[in-house]
């Protein structure tokens, strides 16, 4: 059984990855569109760009946003003149980590289940009559939809993994931006730590095996719905 500590770093990860996916998914889906659809100088740049946080250390992601988001940073000095906001050591700040860490992943599924789409049927709905926007609303978005719902999940499954960005941006603080790995990395230190470790982290390993389960199972199901054979 987990103790209440424990239950609440629990709930603080899926709070953190959850908000972290809510902000990235019409981001993602914008910049997965523009990759898959878009002719534009630049494109092979923007590509690389999106998926940076894949190949940097996630130290140096963190690093980057502590320049760009603390409280000496221009975006960091402009939310607290602005709007009174402030993402350091805030649990804000550890969704805003994890949804950089999160949106390469989310990025290359939707990009994949756009191109999936069979453009004669958009072709088809215009010649019916339907503009540009009837015919991605009726036709594009809920053909790719499960794709786009693969890569949320993944994402989603990601978010809850993410350490190196965090721990540089926002600290380890209890109660506030200690997720998952973060408290499985503070138990490691603690002499007797071990069985929160192996609480902690068979949690994590739980999580995140469903997560990768049901994003397979809704890239299967867009596969299939695009007409890619049975999936097998």
């Amino acid at each position: 059984m987990l103790s209440s500590e424990e239950w609440g770093i629990v709930a603080l990860s899926l709070k953190v990855s959850l908000v972290a996916i809510l902000l990235t998914l019409p981001i993602a889906y914008g910049l997965a569109w523009q990759l898959a659809r878009g002719r534009f100088a630049g494109k092979v740049l923007l590509d690389a760009l999106v998926h940076l946080p894949l190949v940097v250390p996630p130290v140096v992601t963190g690093w980057l946003l502590l320049i760009l988001f603390g409280a000496n940073g221009p975006v960091g000095r402009w939310l607290e003149a602005a709007f009174g906001i402030t993402v350091m050591f805030r649990w804000t700040g550890a969704a805003l980590a994890s949804a950089i860490m999160a949106l390469p992943l989310m990025v290359r599924a939707m990009r994949l289940s756009i191109e999936g789409v069979d453009r004669r049927l958009e072709a088809a709905a215009r010649t019916l009559g339907a503009g540009p926007w009837q015919t991605f609303r009726s036709v594009s978005l809920p053909l790719s939809l499960p794709g786009v719902l693969a890569g949320a999940v993944l994402g989603f499954a990601r978010s809850l993994g993410e350490f190196g960005a965090t721990i540089t941006f926002v600290s380890n603080i209890p109660g506030e931006t200690r997720t998952l790995p973060l408290a499985i990395y503070a138990a490691l230190q603690l002499p007797g730590g071990d069985a929160m470790v192996a609480r902690l982290a068979g949690i994590s390993i739980a999580l995140s095996l469903l997560a990768l389960i049901l994003s397979e199972s809704l890239a299967r199901r867009g596969h299939r719905q695009a007409g890619g054979g049975d999936g097998a």
